[in-house]
């Protein structure tokens, strides 16, 4: 039985001087599998659960584009600047430090989850909080039980209750944080696509591509030399001048006409535009707390009153998402100091 041409190949081969034309490419799913994640929820081990999303991608895709780290650099910036650490007692050490804080700050911006762990001295008291790392951190199957679990490790039980968790909301299950940019993570993911394919547009010397229509009367041996001619002016040492010399040629015999050269130019900028409002709105932060400088005959505003702004419905929100710590606690960990708003001038 005669089998079928593969996909994309044509079922007989073309005559001389024949026009030749077929597809190339692989057939794409309609419909991705994305869905069924919201499906398992979070998947349990044999003594904790795992997180619903991939902390390591999520690591990744931090600096995945500027204004995505940038965003979430200047929320931890802003709210290390505004912490206030706490003593007690005699002691002069801080029960968190800035340092710790900051780290959590950070985790709780990338991750959607902060961990603390509180450290008691011998007779039970609370000595300090340290953080720890919420890419390996996970939750146990026993309320109160969490593990540290760092790669290919053995994994090591937290003391029974000694970690507190911050998290934020997600709709699917109650068991870790999700970050509240992931509705633009694709939009970042996408202005780093395409500053690599500028990247590799500069580096490889065929840019986009490009077809070399050639008609006339042109030996074979010149066709092949021509050919191998092409393919050594591509990548390193690239923009090469090329010599063509075709006896009784005619005018137009060779010519070379590009595949999306242009459209391919004229895009970036605005992929690079468009996908930074995305983050930009997924972070809401204003474009000009981040130096972006604004469009020619465009202005955005004073920066003063965009930070003010940006401090009452983003920061203030954020402070009052670790003061949890101190009702978990029993007593104050987290403190903040007032802002203090100068005057208009």
């Amino acid at each position: 039985m005669d089998q079928l041409p593969p996909f994309g190949a044509t079922s007989a081969p073309a005559r001389s001087g024949e026009a030749l034309a077929f597809s190339f490419g692989d057939p794409e799913p309609v419909l991705n599998r994305r869905e069924i994640m919201d499906l398992v929820e979070c998947y349990r081990t044999d003594r904790w659960y795992e997180p619903p999303l991939s902390l390591d991608g999520l690591a990744r895709a931090f600096r995945v584009s500027p204004h995505h780290s940038s965003a979430i650099m200047l929320k931890r910036n802003l709210l290390v600047a505004s912490f206030d650490p706490v003593t007690r007692g005699s002691s002069t050490v801080p029960v968190l430090s800035r340092s710790a804080f900051g780290r959590a700050v950070q985790d709780y911006l990338v991750f959607g989850n902060a961990y603390v762990e509180r450290r008691d001295n011998v007779v039970g008291t609370a000595m300090r909080l340290d953080h720890c790392l919420a890419k390996y951190t996970r939750r146990g199957l026993v309320m109160g039980e969490f593990f540290w679990s760092p790669g290919m490790a053995a994994a090591t039980p937290f003391k029974p209750g000694s970690v507190i968790q911050i998290m934020q909301p997600d709709i699917n299950q109650e068991i870790y944080g999700v970050p509240e940019y992931l509705s633009a993570l694709q939009s970042a993911l996408l202005n780093e696509a395409a500053t690599l394919f500028r990247r590799r547009y500069y580096l490889n010397g065929s840019h986009a591509g490009y077809i070399l229509y050639a008609t006339g009367d042109i030996d074979e041996n010149d066709t092949d030399a021509l050919r191998d001619a092409l393919k050594n002016s591509k990548g390193p040492g690239n923009f090469k001048n090329l010599f063509v010399h075709a006896p009784g040629g005619k005018e137009g015999s060779i010519k070379i006409l590009p595949i999306a050269e242009v459209g391919a130019k004229d895009e970036f900028l605005g992929i690079k535009n468009a996908t930074r409002d995305d983050v930009l709105a997924a972070h809401r932060t204003p474009p000009s707390v981040l130096g972006i400088v604004p469009a020619q005959g465009s202005q955005l505003g004073k920066i003063s009153e965009a930070v003010d702004m940006f401090f009452e419905l983003e920061i203030l929100p954020l402070q009052m998402a670790f003061l949890e710590i101190n009702d978990r606690i029993g007593f104050e960990a987290v403190r903040f100091k007032p802002r203090v708003i100068a005057p208009a001038g």
